[in-house]
């Protein structure tokens, strides 16, 4: 039986992944700051709204208004606000208290807008208040694996975005189990050679899905993230 997939809407990716993301999977998009981790899930939100399928992106960081200035810059505003008064896109801002509280916004908010893209800006800060050494390792995963089976039973295809710290760039999420929870994971990472820096993609995990595990360049322009040509 035929795997569903779900576009991207990031050019050069969606064959890199045999089509695009496995429906209803939930995909941690993984990065340190500034590497583009927002801009990936708002093009990815936009190429859905565009096929007719409603989103849902709730931040725990920002306003709507900052979340529109900053997709202004690719000329994005106009088309988020039109979905957004269409009742076909939601942009939330939460304040993060905790899982439990998150899943039930997160399920209320995407049976509103019949959401079938979803994106949670960001994990990191959902999980901010916990502490390992005054909450079991056992329980917050439990939480986590909650929140995202939830997310199964919605049917929507997720991302959720983790802040890979400055000072470790070989970890991908803040407790080191998310990433084996999720069905797929995109790492965007920055490299250094010679004094110049440049964007790489990798895919480092993607259930159902065969695909390479090289790291691929990547640029941010006026229309958005695009994958680039090797060599």
């Amino acid at each position: 039986m035929p795997v569903e997939r779900t576009e991207s809407g990031i050019p050069g990716l969606d064959k890199l992944i045999e089509g695009g993301f496995v429906k209803n999977s939930v995909n941690l998009v993984a990065g340190q700051t500034g590497t583009g981790k927002t801009l990936f899930c708002m093009q990815y939100l936009l190429n859905g709204l565009k096929k007719g399928e409603n989103g849902l992106y709730i931040t725990l960081e920002q306003k709507e208004d900052e979340i529109l200035q900053d997709v202004g810059r690719f000329g994005w505003d106009v088309e988020f606000q039109k979905y957004i008064k269409a009742g076909k896109l939601a942009l939330v801002p939460l304040e993060p208290t905790g899982m439990r509280e998150l899943t039930t916004a997160t399920v209320n908010y995407a049976k509103k807008v019949n959401a079938k893209r979803f994106v949670l800006d960001s994990l990191s800060i959902a999980t901010m208040g916990w502490k390992t050494g005054e909450m079991d390792l056992t329980k917050i995963r439990a939480e986590v694996f909650s929140y995202m089976k939830s997310l199964k039973n919605l049917g929507v295809t997720s991302f959720l975005i983790t802040e890979i710290p400055e000072t470790d760039d070989k970890a991908l999420s803040r407790f080191g189990f998310e990433e084996f929870l999720a069905d797929g994971v995109v790492v965007l990472s920055f490299l250094n050679v010679g004094g110049e820096v440049f964007s790489n993609l990798r895919v480092r995990k993607m259930r159902r899905t065969s695909h390479k595990k090289e790291q691929y360049p990547y640029e941010i322009t006026n229309n958005g993230l695009k994958l680039l040509s090797k060599g």
